[in-house]
């Protein structure tokens, strides 16, 4: 009776041993396969990127399964790391995480958040390819603040000043408001309150990122540093199309 109940476990044995080879085998394709979905990504998402953008990508796909992500026709997750991407000349550090992202790539992401962090050199850049600042200003970054000097004209004296400054990002422009303006040099003997009041009642320096962007991903904050500007990103609308990502926003005026 023994040898006949253990001859019934033999099969089951099998049964369950080859089970656990095939889970086993399963994950080991399903990385696999990762990793060539991964490689493919970031081979496609470089070469639908705009002519203006060079750095490289790395990607990563999140969720407990590819093989059963692609089955459903939706990744959980997907993560981009660029942080030594140059666009139109101005490095940044990019960092970007897509949520419910389609195999169907005419359809948009579900969410879609993103930080671009630049260093003070990379910052200064961008203001003075803004054209809204002073032609000298130069931007220092501070804790939670931003500090800058620069100059304007009054009658026959070039005043120069500096200002401290309070950051925010919200649609498509990044913006400067000083809060607080010293003159440092040009006034004489001219009782220089009128000045700084102007200065301080002037529009904040603007800096439109619309041009860096696909249409649909909006600026919605920003967080100072003395070691960068790091720009929060977010879109629910983008598409993984070469026409989506290679349709940059614009800027008014």
């Amino acid at each position: 009776m023994a040898k006949t109940k253990r001859r019934g476990l033999v099969p089951l044995i099998i049964v369950g041993s080859l089970a656990v080879l095939l889970v086993v085998a399963y994950f080991l394709i399903d990385s696999a396969v990762r990793a060539i979905a991964e490689d493919r990504a970031e081979t496609e998402i470089s070469d639908r990127m705009p002519a203006s953008v060079t750095g490289d990508i790395t990607v990563a796909i999140g969720g407990t399964s590819v093989i059963a992500q692609f089955i459903v026709g939706s990744f959980d997750e997907i993560e981009l790391s660029a942080p030594n991407l140059t666009v139109d000349g101005v490095p940044a550090s990019v960092h970007v995480v897509a949520h419910d992202v389609s195999t169907n790539t005419a359809k948009a992401i579900g969410s879609l958040s993103a930080t671009v962090d630049f260093d003070q050199d990379a910052l200064n850049q961008l203001v003075q390819a803004s054209g809204t600042a002073p032609a000298d200003a130069v931007l220092t970054l501070g804790d939670g603040d931003v500090a800058y000097t620069a100059s304007v004209k009054l009658f026959e004296f070039t005043v120069g000043y500096s200002a401290t400054a309070t950051a925010s990002a919200a649609g498509d422009t990044l913006s400067f408001a000083p809060t607080e303006v010293t003159v440092t040099s040009g006034v004489g003997d001219i009782d220089a309150t009128p000045l700084v009041n102007l200065i301080l009642q002037k529009a904040p320096i603007g800096v439109c990122v619309a041009s860096y962007l696909p249409e649909g991903v909006e600026l919605n904050g920003v967080d100072i540093s003395p070691e960068r500007a790091r720009v929060k990103l977010e879109s629910s609308s983008l598409r993984l199309t070469a026409q989506s990502l290679t349709t940059l926003g614009s800027c008014a005026g």
